[in-house]
C-alpha cells in the first residue's frame, strides 16, 4: 500500500447527502482493506453521518456544498475531514434529556476517544472550517482491498 492515500468528494448540503457521505466513505475504507464488519468501519461511517448531518443542518444555507476527504497516512493514521464554507465553527451545545439534537459533537468526540483517536478543527482559506477525525489504522498489512 502507499505511503499516503486519499479520496475526496464534494456533496450538495442536503439531507439526502449525509446517507451518500457515509457510503462514499465505507466504498474508500473498503478499497483500502477495511471490512464492512470491522469496529472502525461502523465508527467512521457513524462520525461520518454526524459531521455530515452538522455540515448540513447547522449552516444555515450558507455552505452549498460540503466535502468529506479520507486520509490513509503510511498505514498508520487514518484521518476523516468534513468541510464547509460556513464560519461558525461546532461547539458543544447544552443538551436536555428529551432533547433529540446537540449531542452530535459530544458522540463524535466519545467515538474518536474510544478508538484512540482525536477531533480537531482546522480554518480554511474562505473562512469556513473542517473538523477532522484521525484514528489509528488497525487494518492488516495483509488485508486484499476490494474492488468497486
Amino acid at each position: 500500500m502507499a505511503d499516503h492515500q486519499e479520496a475526496s468528494v464534494t456533496l450538495p448540503s442536503d439531507p439526502a447527502s449525509v446517507s451518500a457521505a457515509r457510503r462514499y466513505v465505507a466504498d474508500v475504507l473498503g478499497e483500502w482493506g477495511l471490512p464492512d464488519e470491522h469496529v472502525t468501519a461502523d465508527t467512521v461511517r457513524l462520525i461520518v453521518s454526524e459531521l455530515a448531518t452538522n455540515a448540513v443542518q447547522h449552516t444555515f444555507g450558507k455552505s452549498p456544498t460540503f466535502t468529506v476527504d479520507v486520509r490513509l497516512e503510511r498505514d498508520e493514521l487514518l484521518r476523516v475531514g468534513v468541510t464547509d464554507s460556513h464560519p461558525r465553527w461546532p461547539r458543544r451545545l447544552p443538551a436536555a434529556v428529551q432533547q433529540d439534537n446537540g449531542r452530535g459533537m459530544v458522540i463524535i468526540r466519545w467515538l474518536a476517544a474510544e478508538s484512540g483517536g482525536r477531533l480537531s478543527v482546522t480554518p480554511t482559506a474562505d473562512g469556513g472550517k473542517t473538523v477532522w477525525i484521525a484514528l489509528p489504522w488497525t487494518v492488516g498489512a495483509t488485508a486484499e482491498p476490494r474492488t468497486r
